[in-house]
């Protein structure tokens, strides 16, 4: 520490026992109900400083961000709180959130999301199989009559139903590579055409 860093040290320490010296003497009284309040400023201002610290965790969680579409042909994905990033793409008319992932080959999609594009995942032929985190699973090959992200609209497009426990249907590669270019810039996933 330098002597000017000492200094300033000793004069917010002289000023703070000034203070506590003050507001005990000027307190004595009711000095219980005086501390209670104190400590709930206290309080509230610990809370203030952690609310500021974590806004942007916050934010996000509260309003999750969405893809923004420019006009010319590029899609913009903010990274959501969990750490992925979530698309929204119509199918067959019918919205359907994925996460965007690398890691997948082809657009894999859970029972669930094959039943809202009209799909029935009961009558599927699983003669397709897949390495998976948790294992191999059985998958059904579909065709895709339209996929539309804003103004970029692809149709036949080649997908895969999960027969196993899918949480979140997936937008592999099969589908990312029909962009130009993808790049993540400030945690946000950049799909150009």
């Amino acid at each position: 520490m330098s002597g000017d860093q000492i200094g300033q040290l000793t004069y917010l320490v002289v000023l703070g026992a000034a203070v506590v010296f003050w507001f005990v003497t000027s307190h004595r009284q009711s000095f219980g109900k005086t501390v209670q309040q104190a400590l709930a400023w206290i309080l509230i201002g610990l809370g203030l400083v952690a609310a500021y610290g974590f806004w942007d965790d916050i934010r996000s969680t509260v309003t999750p961000s969405a893809a923004s579409f420019e006009s010319n042909g590029q899609i913009e994905i903010p990274r959501g709180p969990d750490g992925h990033y979530h698309m929204t793409v119509e199918i067959n008319g019918a919205p359907i959130r994925f996460i965007v992932d690398t890691g997948a080959t082809q657009i894999v999609l859970n029972k669930a999301d094959a039943r809202r594009i009209g799909m029935d995942p009961e009558t599927l032929p699983y003669f397709g199989r897949a390495m998976t985190a948790n294992g191999e699973v059985r998958t059904a090959p579909v065709r895709l009559d339209e996929m539309r992200v804003g103004d970029i609209v692809d149709r036949n497009v080649p997908a895969q139903v999960n027969e196993g426990e899918l949480g979140k249907s997936l937008l592999g590669m099969t589908y990312l590579q029909k962009f130009r270019q993808v790049t993540i810039v400030d945690n946000t996933l950049i799909l150009q055409r």
